[in-house]
């Protein structure tokens, strides 16, 4: 075996290799990707029951009930469409009625999911308590911001 050819098995080989690789990374996202929708989106869209979702929208008003300690049921909407959610576990500080939200959990029927997790969105305005904090005792906070 030439010097040559050795290299040219090596050349190959490592190019086997990494095409190998490529496609077990694609074959994994592929499956551990979570799509997001709105609830119209949702409802519209053949979805299959039993898949790990996400969801985006605004929490309805007057919607929210506690059932225990931890266990919340809400109305996610995006003001066509509605969807019942389930979560057990603690929201969000900035999760409430009104606001922008993302849910991500598994279907468990058409209008209906499950969360494993509640993520609160907040509007360009929004400033963290410590930073406003910081602000007035610098003497730099100013009443016209909203």
């Amino acid at each position: 075996m030439s010097l040559r050819f050795q290299r040219l098995i090596l050349i190959l080989m490592t190019l086997l290799i990494l095409g190998a690789a490529l496609l077990l990374i694609l074959f994994n996202t592929k499956k551990n990707i979570v799509f997001f929708y709105t609830p119209t989106e949702l409802l519209e869209n053949n979805i299959s029951l039993e898949n790990k979702i996400r969801i985006g929208g605004y929490i309805k008003k007057s919607s929210l009930t506690k059932k225990t300690l931890n266990e919340y049921e809400f109305k996610i909407t995006d003001n066509k469409n509605e969807l019942l959610v389930f979560y057990e576990g603690i929201l969000p500080d900035l999760f409430r009625e009104g606001q922008g939200a993302v849910v991500e959990g598994i279907l468990n029927n058409k209008n209906y999911i499950i969360a494993s997790r509640v993520y609160a969105k907040h509007d360009e305005n929004y400033m963290p308590a410590s930073i406003k904090k910081e602000l007035k005792k610098n003497n730099q906070w100013k009443k016209e911001y909203k």
